[in-house]
């Protein structure tokens, strides 16, 4: 394993992929799938993005400026995630919301939807289940993103994520210390993978990405390790064991987690290359996202490119 300044990306490194994506580039005819020309043009599938609603001082993320950056950095399609809980986000973006905006631009734009596990008047499985299946008629093409105060393996999360996989939707989990918590090891996802064994689950955040290396510490799954990847790794131990477990590459966590190592990340991507998806967790205008330069400096082989970035999404989505 070499040292620490190999594994990071430099300034220039990361100022000139940030320079092709604010350019755009064009796709060979090598890098596109059979399928492809059904689909509208881009390099990538986002499989994590918000819309924001007017809240404070906050700048709204509007469907149109959405769909203007994903024209700017060569994403042809993404997932909207609803944020309901009160511990996701610093006001709530409803499942309502997230279907009535993107109603106009379902070829580009998924809505998934959203239900807190603590919710009273939806009390037992089939009210929930009934719910899922009316999100799912709208329009809904996931679960998540699932983002409340609980520990991961909490009976109602259980129930819930039992539902989602009945209904059919891909559930979209944030895990850390504060929302659907876990312990070093991640023992607490370990239990929903055996309990809901149809479910497919895609690990999202600090929680999550932290555990891509061993020894890792409680403090550690909220934060963003810099040290080389330990082996042992829960993620690796549980993709091995859990056809179901994919990965959300989005935001800070997930850049994080191959950048902290690039040796280790790379080689992460190819070997887990059917198990992870594209994301950048956008939710406001004029984000940096660090995931559309870090992706340009990998050179990674075309078939896991066409995978990570777009396939495996779209497989997932029921799209393929």
């Amino acid at each position: 394993m070499t040292g620490k300044s190999t594994h990071r990306i430099g300034r220039r490194a990361f100022l000139k992929g940030a320079a092709a994506v604010a350019a755009g580039s064009a796709l060979g005819a090598s890098f596109r799938a059979d399928a492809e020309s059904v689909f509208p043009p881009g390099r990538y599938v986002d499989i994590h993005t918000h819309l924001g609603q007017r809240w404070g001082f906050r700048e709204i993320l509007t469907v149109e400026k959405l769909l203007k950056w994903m024209d700017e950095n060569d994403i042809a399609q993404a997932a909207v995630l609803p944020l309901i809980s009160p511990e996701a986000w610093d006001h709530p973006l409803s499942t309502d919301y997230v279907l009535r905006e993107t109603e106009p631009h379902r070829d580009r734009l998924f809505p998934f939807c959203s239900i807190d596990p603590r919710t009273l008047l939806l009390g037992g499985y089939a009210k929930k289940r009934d719910l899922l299946l009316k999100y799912k008629e709208a329009g809904a093409k996931g679960f998540g993103e699932h983002k409340p105060g609980v520990a991961i393996d909490d009976p109602r999360n259980i129930e819930l994520f039992q539902a989602s996989a009945e209904v059919g939707l891909p559930i979209l989990f944030h895990l850390d210390n504060d929302r659907n918590m876990d312990q070093p090891g991640l023992p607490g996802l370990e239990k929903v993978l055996k309990e809901v064994p149809n479910g497919i689950f895609i690990g999202h955040a600090n929680g999550f990405w932290a555990s891509i290396s061993g020894g890792i510490t409680q403090a550690d799954l909220s934060a963003y390790p810099k040290t080389p990847v330990q082996p042992g790794g829960a993620l690796d131990r549980l993709m091995d064991a859990y056809p179901n477990l994919y990965g959300d590459l989005s935001a800070g966590s997930g850049s994080n987690a191959i950048e902290r190592d690039l040796a280790f990340g790379r080689e992460f991507i190819v070997r887990r290359a059917d198990r992870l998806l594209f994301g950048t967790d956008y939710l406001a205008p004029a984000q940096q996202v660090m995931q559309l330069a870090l992706y340009r400096t990998l050179d990674l082989p075309e078939a896991v490119q066409a995978k990570v970035f777009r396939d495996n999404a779209r497989r997932l989505l029921g799209l393929l």
